[in-house]
């Protein structure tokens, strides 16, 4: 996701203004209630590398199958500057 972020960026991470809204979709059971949990590890690693810019609004939704098996899916929107 930040690839292609920087891409978008001409290849300057800086271009970022903030991270508006990341969402995440965990392949999960309908017992499972920690789909937050999982989703953790984006939201903090996108504060890690942008600082405030990284911070953002987010969702964290279960779903009973994703494309290809995979286990977790992030979609994120960007203000680029």
């Amino acid at each position: 996701m930040l690839a292609q972020a920087k891409k978008a960026c001409g290849g300057d991470l800086g271009r970022v203004v903030r991270l508006v809204k990341l969402v995440g979709f965990v392949n999960s059971t309908p017992d499972f209630t920690d789909q937050p949990k999982v989703i953790n590890g984006a939201s903090d690693f996108m504060v890690a590398v942008l600082g405030d810019a990284g911070r953002h609004a987010r969702s964290a939704v279960s779903a009973a199958s994703l494309p290809f098996g995979v286990a977790v899916e992030i979609e994120a929107i960007f203000e680029i500057a």
